[in-house]
């Protein structure tokens, strides 16, 4: 017996003997005696149950980005969670967040794979550009897009958004004008499908040299509608993205996005791409527009485009309206909400039409435009703020290989979720009153100045940044900006006595429900000349 133990304390002792040589030869005990560890940094995160992950964690009011920001308080601005079957890191702070995006925007040029996604686009998310995975194919399909969507200041493009904007806001003021409108006006039936079809033109005018009837055609209705419906849904979570083994409860949700968009899809390709095919001149080597562009592209021996590269990609970006149309409404929501912006708004474009006035210029009901932007920076800044609070989160990225972020390791296929709501609402960044509703944040008047000018901090990033931004900002500012101060120079807006508007408006998300709140539109006079 003593034999025996003497063995096995001798053995033992050999063993640690062997250890600390191995150790020694690697140079770990010279590693932490100089302070620093051979081990890579780790990551922490809530604790994982089986199946589900940490998704019990989310179930908050505010949402899932608000709980993220709790959770960095704990783990840090950087840290990570099992959501069901999806291995996710969560990151917190405007420099994590610019690395992801900017130095290592090739690592994480990947989207999820929601079961959602797939059946919005035809059973393949990567025919959208917005969730698809990069590429050199995707690549091309921004490059064709770039110069319609991203125009440059002073460009032939450029002014045409402005024209199709202001014709477009005229039609929608005759609308609404009309005898057989007058419950909108008042409240009585909603003003958001309005919205939406004038937006939709905007984007159909402009990329397409087409619009449609807000009266007559019921096709155009049920196709914003549709537009509509999706965007709120992708603007929401659901446990299906992450437990796909629920796909039979969610059947006939699935089913849902499928019917709309093969709606929106079988309208684009009828309406819009086949009569112009019908009508394209190929001797010509100049497009009217970007529809034009794509069918181009199409004809060439060269091209890699498909049929069904062009479909999709004009539907994404006419899809984009459904952003605009919310945006409005919700810049209007907060018009209602807080009186003494709307009238501070109204006084701003006040002072333009009694300037044109002044001028001899016949305002008629156009009494602002596009080229009256410079001085109208109270007004911009009021959609830039409410922008940032409404902190709508940015898509998620995807490792598209092993990597790391801040030198914590991140394995490929995992999905990184960048918390704008951090960013947007952090009084590191915004100050003591980051959760007030403050426009004038965006104003800046530098000494010498007379006039404030609208200064946008580089950790605001409501379109992203990097590779993946997105390529249609300076349409929805264009388009949001002249729906905006058109509508609130012409008309006080208010809600009925009944309605909240602030209901409706839900925290981390730029979407508001299809059927939202109906809003009062009251005349006001037209200023005169001083």
């Amino acid at each position: 017996m003593v034999a025996a133990t003497m063995f096995w304390i001798l053995l033992s002792c050999a063993s640690t003997l062997y250890f600390v040589l191995m150790c020694m030869k690697r140079g770990v005990f010279g590693a932490r005696l100089r302070g620093k560890s051979p081990e890579r940094k780790s990551l922490r995160g809530p604790l994982s149950l089986p199946l589900i992950g940490s998704m019990y964690k989310l179930g908050s009011p505010e949402g899932p980005f608000a709980v993220f920001t709790d959770l960095s308080h704990k783990y840090g601005q950087i840290f990570e969670m099992q959501l069901g079957v999806s291995k996710c890191v969560i990151v917190s702070s405007y420099a994590l967040i610019k690395e992801v995006l900017i130095t290592k925007g090739g690592h994480f040029g990947g989207r999820p794979d929601f079961l959602r996604f797939h059946h919005l686009f035809g059973g393949d998310r990567n025919n959208s550009l917005a969730l698809c995975d990069w590429s050199d194919l995707q690549r091309k399909r921004r490059s064709i897009a770039r110069s319609f969507c991203s125009p440059r200041g002073g460009s032939s493009q450029q002014e045409e958004i402005s024209r199709v904007a202001v014709d477009e806001i005229a039609q929608m003021f005759e609308y609404l004008e009309d005898p057989r409108n007058a419950e909108i006006l008042a409240g009585e039936r909603p003003v958001k499908p309005i919205v939406l079809a004038a937006v939709a033109n905007m984007f159909t005018k402009y990329m397409c040299s087409t619009r449609f009837d807000y009266y007559q055609d019921e096709e155009f209705k049920h196709v914003t509608r549709a537009f509509d419906d999706i965007f709120w849904d992708i603007n929401q979570g659901y446990a299906v993205d992450f437990l796909p083994w629920l796909k039979v409860f969610y059947s006939g949700h699935l089913t849902r996005l499928s019917d709309w968009a093969n709606d929106i899809r079988g309208f684009i390709l009828r309406r819009i791409i086949e009569p112009r095919r019908a009508s394209l001149d190929l001797d010509t080597e100049i497009p009217r527009d970007f529809t034009d562009a794509l069918l181009f592209h199409l004809q060439s021996t060269q091209s890699e485009l498909s049929w069904q590269h062009i479909l999709f990609e004009l539907e994404d970006f006419l899809g984009g309206h459904s952003a605009v149309g919310n945006l409005v409404m919700m810049v209007l929501a907060n018009a209602v909400i807080h009186p003494e912006i709307q009238t501070r708004i109204q006084e701003e474009c006040d002072a333009v039409i009694r300037g044109k006035l002044e001028r001899g210029v016949e305002v008629g009901s156009l009494m602002v435009s596009p080229r009256d932007k410079p001085q109208l920076p109270y007004t911009e800044s009021v959609i830039w703020e409410t922008l940032r609070v409404s902190s709508s989160p940015i898509v998620p990225h995807v490792a598209t290989c092993d990597t790391d972020i801040s030198g914590y390791p991140v394995a490929k296929d995992t999905m990184v979720f960048l918390n704008n709501y951090s960013l947007n609402l952090g009084e590191e960044y915004w100050g003591a009153d980051a959760r007030q509703f403050k426009p004038e944040r965006f104003l800046k008047r530098e000494e010498g100045e007379t006039v404030d000018r609208v200064s946008r901090p580089d950790f605001f990033m409501p379109f992203s940044t990097g590779k993946r931004t997105c390529i249609g900002q300076k349409l929805v500012q264009g388009f949001a900006f002249v729906t905006v101060t058109m509508l609130l120079a012409k008309y006080n807006v208010s809600a009925p006595p009944t309605v909240d508007v602030t209901k409706s408006i839900q925290s981390s998300c730029l979407a508001l429900p299809p059927d939202c709140f109906n809003l009062i539109f009251t005349k006001r006079k037209l200023p005169v000349s001083s």
